[in-house]
């Protein structure tokens, strides 16, 4: 299932389904990022309630979720920030709504739970692992990011070879050099982690899985990928993508793996290809990539084979 791709002159809602931007100006800021392109902008009548650590009660993050989908006018729903709270939110979800209505989501981070879910819910194809306003938009936008997020939500052909700079990306395994091709599920390790063997947990058979994470200590991430072994999901995928982990190294001072032991130990005899240092997640300079989409492992060049736009 697929949304439209935009073009100028479409409203794109902004909600926080997770935890509420840091301060009022990050919203400000991107109501104008996007006017500026030629987009109207809606807001989430809850984006800048609070709860605690959450933007809102249940009920009220919910509310904004279901009120995007039903709105006709709206053609895309980005996520403000990330944080937590996505998860509370997958049991009371409209799944019915969103497939009668399938709309472009963007976010990463705590929107795993929600990519997660609404893929195996409905089969909607156009969620995007990509910035988000209230973290990455607001100020300073990175153009390598700006150029790929723009160019994968407006076009109704398959991206191709996502960039990367020379030597910017390694890979590791039996299959240093391999090719495969699968559907990519995955997105923050900590979070997909939390939804394995829930109603909401993807299929994986076959899958290329994608990963990353930040501030998490080696043993932490060491855990995460056990509980990925332990429930078959490394031996069942086609591939492993591994991001740039951000601030994932250990403490000093403790007894610790480094991150690459870590990496090697779960996937240093995995048959299928494993590229690591992928700029995607918690960077700013990211690619924007389609959760479910088919992609391409050739060594370390990674592609996105097909339209999820229409």
């Amino acid at each position: 299932m697929k949304a439209s791709a935009l073009k100028k002159g479409d409203t794109v809602a902004l909600i926080a389904p997770a935890s509420a931007p840091q301060v009022h100006e990050r919203v400000t800021a991107s109501i104008k990022y996007f006017e500026k392109l030629g987009y109207r902008v809606e807001l989430g009548k809850h984006i800048e309630s609070k709860y605690g650590y959450l933007a809102g009660t249940d009920v009220e993050r919910l509310d904004d979720l279901h009120t995007m989908f039903r709105r006709k006018d709206v053609k895309a729903i980005f996520f403000i920030r990330g944080g937590y709270g996505s998860i509370r939110l997958l049991p009371f979800i409209d799944y019915k709504l969103i497939e009668a209505n399938p709309k472009i989501l963007v976010g990463y981070s705590d929107a795993t739970a929600l990519f997660s879910a609404i893929y195996k819910k409905t089969g909607l194809q156009s969620m995007f692992f990509g910035p988000m306003p209230g973290v990455d938009i607001w100020n300073g936008f990175d153009h390598f990011a700006e150029e790929i997020m723009w160019r994968s939500l407006t076009s109704k052909k398959p991206y191709g070879i996502l960039p990367a700079k020379a030597n910017e990306i390694d890979a590791m395994g039996k299959s240093r050099r391999g090719t495969s091709e699968g559907r990519v599920v995955g997105g923050n390790l900590a979070v997909f982690s939390s939804i394995l063997g829930t109603p909401y947990a993807p299929n994986l058979s076959g899958s290329i899985l994608l990963f990353e994470d930040i501030g998490e200590e080696p043993y932490r991430l060491d855990r995460y990928f056990a509980q990925l072994r332990a429930a078959g999901a490394i031996e069942r995928a086609k591939g492993i993508l591994l991001g740039q982990f951000t601030d994932c190294g250990p403490v000093k001072g403790r007894p610790s793996l480094t991150l690459k032991q870590v990496f090697k130990d779960y996937f240093g005899d995995v048959a299928a290809p494993v590229v690591t240092n992928l700029p995607f997640g918690h960077i700013r300079r990211q690619w924007t990539i389609p959760f479910g989409a088919k992609i391409l492992i050739e060594g370390t060049m990674v592609s996105i084979r097909e339209s999820v736009l229409k």
